[in-house]
């Protein structure tokens, strides 16, 4: 069931909205406001990456950029034990870049360790983490 629940905004704001909802590819501000919303209670809730607790336990999508040839470097990271990875895929890209992506689990801390070594070799572009959503209950 729906509820709808409205507010004021002057109309500066709500042109810059739009246009924001129109570039990031929403066909509507309803759904675009309760994307922001649900992202930015959890980010209060949870925290950043950054800023959670190092015990915190965090799922969610690694996502790394790199040049060719630091494969096997990744490959150490992957499995060296700090964090688990229950899913993994590589792309090569046509600007001989490629991007590996991984599903993966462990505390705050062993997650960060990880980006940090990531992001200090070389070759690596960009090291990305995706956290899933915040759940109360299971998916099915």
């Amino acid at each position: 069931m729906s509820r709808v629940i409205s507010f004021s905004v002057d109309n500066q704001f709500a042109e810059e909205l739009d246009n924001l909802i129109q570039t990031s590819g929403y066909d509507n501000r309803s759904r675009f406001l309760r994307d922001a919303s649900l992202f930015m209670a959890e980010e209060l809730q949870r925290g950043s990456l950054e800023t959670m607790e190092n015990d915190t336990h965090i799922e969610g999508i690694l996502i790394v950029f790199f040049q060719h040839g630091i494969e096997q470097k990744l490959h150490d990271i992957r499995h060296s034990g700090e964090i688990t990875v229950t899913s993994y895929s590589h792309t090569s890209q046509f600007s001989n870049l490629c991007v590996d992506m991984m599903q993966a689990f462990g505390t705050a801390e062993s997650m960060r360790k990880v980006m940090q070594q990531l992001q200090k070799t070389q070759d690596v572009d960009r090291v990305t983490f995706v956290p899933a959503p915040l759940r109360d209950h299971g998916c099915c």
